[in-house]
C-alpha cells in the first residue's frame, strides 16, 4: 500500500514504523505537519491509500480525515484521551499502559479504534518508557491496525465508556502546577516521579540560584545526604546533587527559562555556570564497585575474563570531556585480566555522536566542534588498534551519525531487534563526518553501499543492517534477552580455543590495513572535510546546529523522505 505519515518530526517512533512498513512491503513517505494546506497538499500529491499519524502536537484537518482513513497513534491505553497521556500515567503510578491506533474524527483521540496494546509499567524516564515500551507496542498495534485495514472486512470499534474493559479517560493538560516539587515535603520518590514524568519535554519548572530552570535527566542517590532539602550539596560528571526531604537525587540537566528567550538543555553544571562556585565534588572512579543508586555515566563489570564497559549519555550525546574520559576508561579496561571488552552504551542509546548542545553553549562553537570530533577520533582509534583483546559493540540502543561508526570500531557489532541506525551525517547541514567512517564502513558494507547509506540519510532497521553486512546479527525479544545473548557470545569468544588465533588475524588484518593506507590518512582526508564545515564560508552546519538544538519547527519536508514531493518535481 501507498502510506502517507503525517508527522510533528521524524522522531524515533516514526522512524521505527517507517522500517517496519517498509519491511512489511509497503511504500511510506513522510509529511511534515506545518499547516493544514501543506497537509492538503500532500494528500494530494501522494494519494495514500492510507494515512498514519505517529506522532502529531495538533488536529489532523478535516478535509483529510473526511475523505481519508487516518491512523492516529495514542500514547495510552483505549480511552484515554488528551495530551499528556504518558505524563499522567507516570504521574499517577499506572501499573499498566498502552498504545491506542484509532481512526481520526472531529472528536481528539475519541475515534474508533483499530487496535490497542498494553504494556507494565517500570519507574523511568518518560523519554525512555516512550523509546522502549511505547515503541514496541506501537509497532504491534500498527502493524495489526494495518493488516486489518487491508483485510477490508474489520469494522473498528467505537469507544464505549460503558464497557467495563475500557478503562482510560478524558484528562486536562499537565501544568507545571502539576508538576511542581516541593523540596520540604516531597520524599525522593516523589521528586523523581515528577522529573521523569517530563523528561525530554517539557521538563519540571523549579528555582535554583534565584533563576528559573527545567530540570531534566534524575536519578537517585543511596549515599550522600544534606541537611537543607532543594539545596545543591554535591557534582559529578556535569550533574548536581540536591537534598530531598528523605535522601537526595541528581539532576542531570537544566533549561533556564529566561522571558523572551528560547534556551535548550545543558548539562546542569554548564547551564548554572557562574553560579556554582564552592559545590563539591564527589568523585566515582568508574572501575569501583558500586551496588546501590547514584550517577554514573560510565562504569565497568568484569565477570571473569570478560569486561562489560557501560557508557550511558543523556540522548546519546557525547561531549568532548565525555569522550576523553571513555577513551581513558577504554585503555584502562585493556589493561585488565580481560579477553574480551563489551561495549555496552546505555540502556536507551548506544551513542549519536558528538554533543550539539555542548558545542552551540561553547564561546566558540566552530572550535568545540573540532575538539569533540577529534575527541570521538582519538576514542575511535584506541579501539580499533587495540590488538590485546576482543572487541563487543552491544547496541542496546538506537546509534546516529558518529555513534553508528564508533560501534564498528569494535571486532564484533550485535544490536537488538528494534535498534535503528542512521548511518550519516549529511541532515546536519551536509556535515561530512569523521570517526575513521571512511575506513570503517566500507569495509563492511563496499563503497557503493557505503556512499547510498550515507547520502540517502535514511534510518535503517537491526534486521537490515545485518542482512547488508552493516552489522554481525541482531537478536532479543527485550532488553533482558539481548544481554544474555551477549554474555553468551562473550564468553565463547573468551573460551574458544581459536582465541590466541583471533588475536593473530586481527593484528594481522591491522597491519595489512595500515600498510594499504595508514588511519592517520583517513582521519586527515575526513578532518579536512570536517574542516570545511566548521570554519568555511558555507553556514549550513551551524545552521543546522543551531535548528536542532533550539527545536526551530521545520519550515518544509526535507525532499529526502517527502517521495510524494520528489515524484512532483
Amino acid at each position: 500500500m501507498k502510506i502517507l505519515f503525517l508527522t510533528h518530526s521524524f522522531n524515533s517512533l516514526a522512524q521505527r514504523l517507517y522500517i517496519e512498513l517498509e519491511r512489511c512491503g509497503h511504500q511510506v513517505s513522510i509529511e511534515f505537519d506545518i499547516n493544514d494546506a501543506v497537509t492538503v497538499q500532500a494528500v494530494e500529491l501522494y494519494r495514500p491509500e492510507l494515512i498514519v499519524a505517529p506522532f502529531l502536537k495538533r488536529a489532523i484537518p478535516e478535509a483529510v480525515w473526511r475523505n481519508h482513513t487516518c491512523f492516529v497513534v495514542h500514547p495510552g491505553i483505549v480511552g484515554d484521551r488528551g495530551p499528556s497521556a504518558l505524563d499522567w500515567a507516570i504521574m499517577r503510578d499506572c501499573a499498566e499502559w498502552g498504545v491506542t491506533v484509532l481512526q481520526a474524527s472531529g472528536e481528539m483521540d475519541g475515534g474508533d479504534i483499530w487496535a490497542a496494546e498494553t504494556f507494565p509499567m517500570r519507574p523511568a524516564k518518560k523519554s525512555s518508557l516512550y523509546r522502549n515500551e511505547v515503541s514496541e507496542a506501537a509497532v504491534r498495534a500498527v502493524l495489526v491496525a494495518v493488516e486489518r485495514f487491508q483485510s477490508g472486512d474489520f469494522k473498528p470499534v467505537p469507544l464505549d465508556y460503558s464497557r467495563p474493559e475500557v478503562l482510560g479517560r478524558l484528562h486536562v493538560p499537565i501544568k507545571q502546577d502539576d508538576r511542581a516539587i516541593n523540596w520540604s515535603r516531597d520524599d525522593t520518590r516523589t521528586v523523581l516521579k515528577k522529573i521523569h514524568a517530563a523528561d525530554g519535554f517539557p521538563g519540571v519548572l523549579d528555582t535554583l540560584y534565584g533563576e528559573e530552570y527545567y530540570l531534566f535527566d534524575a536519578c537517585a542517590e543511596d549515599t550522600l545526604r544534606g541537611s537543607q532539602p532543594g539545596a545543591i550539596i554535591a557534582q559529578r560528571n556535569g550533574a548536581i546533587c540536591r537534598s530531598t526531604s528523605d535522601g537526595a537525587v541528581w539532576i542531570g540537566h537544566l533549561k533556564r527559562k529566561a522571558e523572551g528567550e528560547i534556551s535548550f538543555k545543558l548539562p546542569a553544571t554548564l547551564a548554572l555556570d557562574g553560579h556554582f562556585a564552592g559545590v563539591p565534588e564527589a568523585p566515582l572512579d568508574p572501575f569501583s564497585p558500586c551496588s546501590g543508586e547514584t550517577c554514573r555515566d560510565i562504569w565497568f563489570e568484569q565477570k571473569g575474563n570478560i569486561g562489560y564497559l557501560h557508557f550511558d549519555f543523556y540522548n546519546g550525546a557525547m561531549s568532548s570531556e565525555q569522550c576523553v574520559r571513555l577513551r581513558e576508561a577504554y585503555l584502562a579496561a585493556t589493561q585488565r585480566e580481560v579477553r574480551v571488552i563489551v561495549l555496552m552504551g546505555g540502556a536507551d542509546f548506544w551513542s549519536n555522536g558528538i554533543h550539539l548542545n555542548c558545542i552551540e553553549a561553547a564561546a566558540s562553537p566552530a572550535d568545540e566542534s573540532w575538539r569533540n570530533i577529534n575527541a570521538m577520533n582519538d576514542l575511535t582509534r584506541v579501539i580499533v588498534t587495540n590488538t590485546s583483546q576482543l572487541t563487543i559493540a552491544a547496541l542496546q540502543g538506537n546509534a546516529g551519525a558518529g555513534g553508528v561508526f564508533l560501534s564498528l570500531a569494535a571486532d564484533h557489532v550485535y544490536a537488538r531487534a528494534g535498534v535503528v541506525f542512521n548511518p550519516h551525517y549529511k541532515s546536519m547541514g551536509n556535515l561530512y563526518g569523521s570517526e575513521y567512517w571512511t575506513y570503517l564502513l566500507p569495509r563492511r558494507v563496499g563503497e557503493a553501499r557505503a556512499a547510498m547509506l550515507t547520502q540517502n540519510r535514511l534510518p535503517v532497521g537491526a534486521a537490515e543492517a545485518s542482512e547488508m553486512g552493516l552489522i554481525d546479527g541482531c537478536f532479543g525479544t527485550d532488553r533482558a534477552d539481548f544481554l544474555t545473548r551477549i554474555a553468551q557470545i562473550a564468553e565463547e569468544l573468551a573460551a574458544s580455543p581459536d582465541y590466541p588465533a583471533l588475536l593473530q588475524e586481527k593484528l594481522t588484518r591491522r597491519e595489512r590495513g595500515e600498510r594499504k593506507k595508514p588511519l592517520d590518512a583517513y582521519r586527515a582526508e575526513e578532518l579536512q572535510h570536517m574542516k570545511l564545515n566548521f570554519y568555511g564560508f558555507d553556514p549550513s552546519y551551524h545552521v543546522a546546529r543551531y535548528n536542532f538544538v533550539y527545536k526551530i519547527p521545520h519550515a518544509w519536508t526535507p525532499l529526502y523522505l517527502a517521495r510524494h514531493r520528489r515524484i512532483a518535481s
